[in-house]
């Protein structure tokens, strides 16, 4: 089944979920996913929605079926900084706190599996295959954190775009999703909130890496001419 990025689904049930193999429920049997299907509610949300804001309660834990969300923190002047973008199989809502400590916003059409935080929290009690799953999740989303702050240090706008679109890139593999085209569901001003850009700066990158041969430009993504070289400009 083809995991969708950009448009959110009809109900599904565990036994056709797409994301099975990849999400947190790969590491249960058929009797464990059935029980665990039982405490969730499958939720959809229009783009721009907000799923859970920062600094509210936190009362649900959420597995990703279909489409991309945004994570972001506002700074005390107002400002926002983009700190990732999920998609299918992810799972969003661990916090070491009470409260949500960033906020989930839908890019385009997403559907959620929706646990409650307590039910969900007993139902791991006593599983160890689970709980080593959720901590190799967490351990992936503590990387990425990691290669986010070396991505905001002392590179050019030139080598964040390009790091952003091989990183892009290497996510969506992992998913399933080949092809000549990279969706970016995501606009410009996102891009460069995650990458501390302007979006005239993002703009005009973009623009610079297709006149060089690199990107080819198009409606709701890009193609990836000459990977090599954006590799190369990654790993500077």
């Amino acid at each position: 089944m083809k995991v969708s990025l950009l448009e959110g689904s009809h109900r599904q049930t565990c036994t056709d979920c797409a994301v099975r193999g990849f999400a947190i429920c790969a590491a249960l049997d058929k009797t464990e996913v059935w029980e665990l299907a039982n405490l969730s509610r499958h939720v959809q949300y229009e783009p721009g929605t907000t799923v859970f804001a920062q600094a509210t309660m936190a009362t649900s834990f959420f597995s990703v079926l279909e489409g991309v969300l945004r994570l972001y923190k506002l700074l005390p002047d107002g400002r926002r900084q983009i700190i990732g973008f999920v998609l299918p199989g992810d799972f969003l809502g661990l916090a070491g706190s009470p409260q949500y400590e960033f906020s989930a916003d839908a890019v385009g059409a997403v559907s959620l599996c929706q646990f409650s935080r307590a039910s969900f929290s007993r139902f791991a009690e006593n599983r160890p295959r689970f709980l080593r799953r959720i901590n190799e999740l967490a351990g992936r989303e503590l990387i990425r954190a990691q290669e986010h702050m070396v991505l905001l240090g002392r590179r050019s706008a030139e080598e964040k775009v390009a790091s952003f679109l091989i990183g892009w890139r290497d996510r969506l593999a992992e998913i399933g999703h080949v092809g000549e085209v990279l969706p970016l569901p995501m606009g410009r001003l996102d891009i460069a909130d995650y990458l501390g850009l302007t979006i005239e700066t993002v703009s005009r990158t973009f623009t610079k890496l297709e006149r060089d041969g690199i990107i080819r430009i198009l409606t709701g993504g890009i193609s990836l001419l000459d990977a090599a070289r954006a590799e190369a400009l990654s790993a500077a």
